[in-house]
């Protein structure tokens, strides 16, 4: 039961983290329109698929990942 509460905790503070962005996000300069991502605007359509911002976030959030996990 111990570690389901740990689990549960971490998995808690992480939503409120990835809050935390969500609001935070429109703020930080260049996210979201960085080179490598991708705009396409038609008539009545607007397609947006954020590819290089998608990888830089997954690759800091592997390396804080790592960092927690290797302390153990």
């Amino acid at each position: 039961m111990n570690e389901i509460g740990k689990f549960l905790i971490f998995v808690g503070a992480t939503i409120i983290l990835v809050g935390v962005l969500l609001l935070t996000l429109e703020k930080i300069p260049y996210i979201g329109k960085l080179p490598g991502d991708i705009l396409i605007k038609k008539k009545n359509f607007v397609f947006y698929f954020p590819l290089a911002t998608s990888i830089i976030l997954s690759i800091l959030l592997t390396l804080i990942i790592n960092l927690f996990i290797r302390r153990r």
